[in-house]
């Protein structure tokens, strides 16, 4: 199905790649790029999991305010998403990422706060895209 885009944005990266540097068209990012010490770097940069990891919890947090208003459900100011990005090779060799997604919302009710993050997940383009392509768990804390 077609998509009506409603924003484009683009980023270059140059120099080694994960070691290397960053910048989006409109330069509000731009900074170095590091492997992380695990992955044989010095780790005193970000790199591209953190940078996934950060754009997957703030895109996931509007889905999920979203949902919440359609649901007219009032969710605390204080509601958070962590997004936890994992890195592994699968037995091929390549690389593959691994995504967790904790909805923290205080002071609701188990059953609601699961169901806000599960219509989340069916809503965030961030897990649209990843949806079947890599391994994604959902949990709700309250």
């Amino acid at each position: 199905m077609p998509m009506s885009t409603l924003y484009t944005t683009s980023s270059t990266a140059s120099g080694g790649g994960r070691d290397g540097h960053v910048k989006s068209s409109d330069g509000r990012l731009d900074l170095d790029t590091k492997p992380p010490k695990e992955l044989g770097g010095s780790g005193e940069g970000t790199n591209p999991e953190q940078l996934f990891s950060a754009g997957y919890a703030a895109c996931f947090l509007g889905a999920l305010r979203l949902v919440a208003s359609q649901s007219h459900v009032q969710i605390p100011a204080e509601t958070a998403v962590t997004a936890t990005v994992g890195i592994g090779k699968d037995q091929d060799g390549g690389f593959l990422l691994s995504a967790a997604i904790e909805g923290r919302l205080p002071g609701l009710d188990q059953a609601v706060a699961d169901d806000l993050v599960d219509q989340a997940h069916d809503v965030c383009p961030y897990s649209n895209a990843t949806r079947g392509n890599i391994e994604v768990a959902l949990s709700a804390r309250v």
